[in-house]
């Protein structure tokens, strides 16, 4: 038996690591689309009110809330796929040891 194959796995780890460094630099290309709108309405709602003279806090926590909310959508995937990841590595051993005490002896 070879290595388990976890190629796949490994690769939809570090893609998701990416999107989860690009949201905490502030990037918008990893949000989904509810997360873009959410995005672009803040944007929209805080420039009528940067027009208007008048404050911006909410926008900005809503803008801040979005990104906290793909945070931890992201920091969950990445979860997700490392528990994948060990079941598939644990049920690799688990053949392996069932294959070798079905040895000659």
């Amino acid at each position: 038996m070879g290595k388990p194959d976890t190629r796949s796995i490994d690769r939809e780890i570090t893609r998701t690591t990416r999107k989860l460094e690009a949201v905490r630099r502030g990037e918008m290309w990893p949000l989904n689309s509810a997360e873009r709108r959410a995005v672009l309405g803040a944007l929209a709602g805080g420039s009528y009110r940067v027009l208007r003279g008048k404050s911006t806090t909410r926008q900005e926590n809503r803008l801040e809330s979005v990104s906290e909310q793909a945070v931890t959508r992201l920091t969950a995937e990445i979860t997700a796929l490392h528990i994948e990841r060990q079941r598939i590595v644990r049920e690799y051993a688990a053949a392996k040891a069932a294959k070798k005490s079905k040895g000659w002896w």
